[in-house]
């Protein structure tokens, strides 16, 4: 069964509880964390086991059956981005993660919604393949990146200290909670992906969001997320090589069962 524990975010009180369902390594679990800290939420948090998830989870989120699950007043919310935006509109006094400007705040879902369908993805296929086919998704993530470099050397962004303005906002979580990963996979794969030469401002940028005290709070330790990576790794080179799961050394050994494996967050 999952375990409770209390998290404290200082800030002001909720008017009803909140409580998130989540896993540790999970970069969507952790979009939701930041964010209430950000915005001065308490909140509880439930740790879910991916490989036996509990009834609460799969009751809470039964299309979907993942996490990160957010329960407002007895209410669910699954998908990390709509519980962000929810979190704007249900707590418009607390820290705002949107712009104000509705064009500006179309962008900023816009870049999400790349963030999740394009760059993810790529990340991903390089952390889960090698050869030809991690040459291929290496590509893939460089050709992404290259694109918010724009962005941010002469498009929309440019000026900006982080994608949401002065401070973090909404794209800024949504790409920050899976760009710490980035280092992970270069160490685990021997791969580099980004370069400061190559994406200068993104890798300013990502230096400036690491910086930040309520990421430091939420982002576990980097030991923790290698420890993980090199298990997973393993496993999913494994899986793809026809191994299975059943009877392998390094199944068994691996972090997390291969039934987990949809669940784990191997996306920026």
């Amino acid at each position: 069964m999952a375990t409770e524990e209390k998290q404290e975010n200082g800030g002001g009180d909720a008017p009803a509880a909140l409580k998130l369902f989540g896993s540790w390594a999970s970069s969507y679990t952790h979009r939701v964390q930041l964010a209430m800290r950000l915005k001065g939420l308490d909140f509880e948090y439930v740790e879910e086991d991916l490989g036996n998830k509990s009834d609460a989870l799969l009751r809470h989120n039964p299309v979907y059956k993942k996490v990160p699950v957010l329960v407002h007043g007895g209410r669910a919310l699954a998908e990390s981005v709509i519980i962000l935006q929810y979190l704007d509109d249900a707590w418009p006094d607390s820290r705002s993660l949107l712009p104000a400007d509705p064009f500006d705040r179309a962008l900023a879902r816009f870049w999400c919604h790349f963030a999740d369908d394009k760059l993810g993805p790529a990340v991903g296929a390089v952390f889960a393949s090698t050869g030809e086919e991690q040459e291929a998704a290496v590509r893939q993530v460089h050709d992404n990146l290259a694109l918010l470099e724009a962005e941010l050397r002469e498009g929309v962004f440019k000026g900006r200290r982080f994608f949401g303005g002065d401070e973090v906002g909404l794209l800024d979580v949504v790409l920050g909670c899976g760009s710490y990963w980035l280092a992970v996979f270069e160490e685990v794969t021997a791969v580099r992906l980004v370069d400061a030469d190559a994406f200068p401002l993104f890798h300013t940028w990502l230096r400036d969001f690491e910086a930040q005290e309520e990421v430091k709070e939420t982002i576990p330790s980097v030991d923790r997320l290698l420890e993980y990576a090199r298990g997973l790794r393993q496993m999913l080179l494994a899986l793809a090589a026809g191994a299975g799961a059943s009877g392998s050394a390094t199944a068994v050994d691996s972090p997390a069962p291969p039934a987990a494996t949809a669940d784990i967050a191997v996306d920026i």
